[in-house]
């Protein structure tokens, strides 16, 4: 990385850090696979986040681990007497191909070229549009741009290359204990769970993070640029700072939709099985073509409040208890195809978020 930025093929506001002046550390590795680099880190005295390339560009990899990144791609674009101009279109082009026909795009295409600027000159370098270039095929970088103004979403410090760094989060799991991952595979996953359950925050503060995973779910549900959806909805992948909001750690697996139908429809499949992207998101495989639909079965509330459900649950107020297992599990029986799913979606969201307010609006937790 650090030969490519001295060279002047890349280019990028934590370059100088990560380089020259040293002062971009990297600290404990929260990933467990080479094609997975995850650090904590400290940026000039800032606690960050530092991820690597973690997905081969334009590419989702159905049933298979991702590969590890191949140099000889990385980089490659704009090449040397491109116009800002044409950057612009080349930037236009793949987000009209990974986010449909959406009428807004020219406004989204003149906000990464502000962060692509880094050093905030007013012009964009051949090697800061490299770098952007590289980091806009990775569907987490896309993401932090599109909703850098959402309050779940870990703000974007820096980039160099296709390295960046997002804010911290003082806690990197919905639950409350993190272990090494030498002890996590000897651990049975019914005893974990059973031992996740014992190490989570009080019920009013596991309510104000729900309601963090609720207002995510309404920013990535028809925002500005689209429909984009949660392909791993696990624990792992959300966490929350000190004042117990819910900020999410690993936005990987949280693809467009336009992206995805795209990729995953006419694939070969014998079964339902063989048309799953991530964990949870899940086509239907033709019978009779033995083709996957391009439709996704559930919609990004269900899984959320798969995932909540024993969170919540346990330790939840007498008073409230049955009314939540209600709302909670008619939410989990939500469908795309169901008939009026955007009404019942919007009235089941805001019909949880209203009982969890009503019940911690006046403890010190909220």
């Amino acid at each position: 990385m650090c030969d490519k930025y001295k060279t002047g093929v890349i280019d990028g506001p934590a370059c100088n850090s990560l380089c020259v002046t040293e002062t971009l550390y990297f600290g404990k590795c929260l990933s467990t696979k080479p094609n997975n680099q995850m650090y904590l880190g400290i940026w000039d005295n800032l606690p960050g986040v530092v991820k690597c390339q973690m997905e081969q560009a334009l590419h989702l990899d159905f049933g298979t681990e991702l590969e590890p990144r191949k140099e000889i791609v990385l980089f490659d674009k704009p090449t040397r007497g491109t116009t800002v101009q044409k950057f612009k279109e080349m930037v236009y082009s793949l987000f009209k191909a990974k986010l449909g026909d959406q009428g807004n795009l020219s406004e989204l295409v003149n906000l990464i070229l502000t962060v692509a600027d880094g050093d905030k000159d007013g012009q964009v370098s051949l090697g800061e549009a490299k770098s952007a270039w590289a980091l806009l095929q990775l569907n987490e970088f896309l993401l932090m741009v599109i909703l850098q103004d959402k309050e779940h979403t870990p703000k974007l410090m820096g980039f160099c290359g296709d390295l960046y760094v997002m804010e911290s989060v003082e806690y990197t799991s919905l639950y409350g204990i993190s272990l090494p991952w030498v002890i996590e595979l000897f651990i049975p996953s019914g005893f974990r769970r059973s031992m996740d359950q014992l190490f989570t925050p009080s019920w009013p503060r596991k309510a104000k993070i729900a309601i963090g995973l609720l207002e995510f779910v309404e920013d990535v549900f028809h925002g500005p640029y689209g429909n984009f959806l949660m392909c791993d909805t696990s624990a792992k992948n959300l966490g929350y700072n000190d004042k117990y909001d819910l900020k999410m750690v690993d936005m990987r697996k949280i693809v467009p939709e336009t992206n995805l139908k795209e990729l995953i429809k006419d694939r070969h499949c014998e079964s339902d099985l063989d048309c799953v992207y991530g964990t949870d998101c899940r086509t239907s495989c033709d019978q009779s073509t033995m083709k996957c639909t391009s439709e996704v079965i559930q919609p990004n509330l269900a899984k959320a409040c798969q995932l909540l459900k024993d969170y919540l649950l346990r330790g939840a107020p007498v008073e409230i208890r049955e009314e939540l297992e209600k709302q909670l599990y008619s939410c989990i029986a939500l469908k795309v195809t169901a008939n009026q799913m955007e009404m019942e979606h919007s009235l089941i969201l805001n019909n949880l978020k209203t009982l969890l307010w009503k019940k911690i609006s006046y403890t010190n937790d909220s």
